[in-house]
């Protein structure tokens, strides 16, 4: 294959990577998921696109060697970051906890007028299920009022476990943090993190963080509990999990 060839598969892939990215970014933005993370997969197609262009143009092969190494060890740079933080979120995704916890924490996630996302049903749904088959085990529920939610997610969230039958009085209510790292934060003001045995309960792309933040903030006994996720918007959650990850190492959280 000549250079030309090698040109014009390039700029074809590019441009089929780029349409896909497009077309997946706005099916993300069309659920309304309660964060602009879409936005990420929109600017990702048109950067391929771009990409495809330059390639197609000829400006990828007239510029000099040195530029082009630095744009391609840093793409390869990115893809590892993406591999090794996708990789540690993906081998969470069996987590069932232990049994006779002390207690489980589920984390919250978007609520609307009608109740909780989908996300957060998931979530509840599996500590739903926990609580039945551990009655001595207590629930935080834990979960602020987001800027565009009509309430605090964990007063929703008490609601729909008692409306499923969990009596009140095992569930305590945290409805100030706005993220992972705080919901496990204000949450460890209700147990003894030295000695209690705690689940955190939440989607399965997400348990990795959880669990690693639960216990950089010193819940010496924690397991992850996880939560099914929508196969088709789990690309989205596992690249959103890879910047929530990178962060939080990056910031000492975990």
């Amino acid at each position: 294959m000549n250079r030309m060839e090698r040109g014009l598969s390039m700029a074809i892939a590019l441009t089929i990577a780029g349409i896909a990215c497009l077309a997946y970014g706005i099916s993300v933005m069309m659920i309304w998921s309660g964060t602009s993370f879409f936005a990420v997969w929109l600017a990702l197609g048109a950067l391929l696109l771009g990409g495809a262009w330059a390639v197609h143009a000829g400006w990828w092969e007239a510029l000099p060697l040195v530029p082009r190494r630095v744009v391609v060890g840093a793409v390869c740079a990115i893809l590892a970051v993406c591999v090794v933080t996708q990789g540690l979120a993906i081998s969470c995704f069996g987590a069932s906890g232990d049994d006779d916890l002390d207690c489980i924490i589920v984390l919250g996630a978007q609520v609307r007028d009608d109740g909780p996302s989908a996300v957060l049903r998931y979530r509840l749904d599996t500590a739903y299920d926990y609580l039945t088959e551990h009655p001595e085990t207590r629930c935080i529920v834990s979960g602020g009022k987001g800027p565009n939610e009509p309430v605090p997610e964990a007063h929703v969230m008490v609601r729909y476990l008692i409306d499923r039958g969990i009596d009140s009085n095992r569930i305590t209510i945290e409805d100030e943090s706005l993220n992972t790292l705080a919901n496990i934060q204000n949450s460890m003001a209700f147990i003894n993190p030295e000695s209690d045995r705690v689940g955190i309960v939440t989607n399965d792309f997400h348990v990795y963080r959880g669990t690693s933040i639960a216990k950089k903030q010193g819940i010496v006994h924690v397991w992850g509990i996880a939560a099914p996720s929508n196969p088709w918007y789990l690309p989205n959650n596992l690249l959103r999990e890879t910047f929530g990850i990178a962060k939080e190492f990056l910031t000492g959280n975990m």
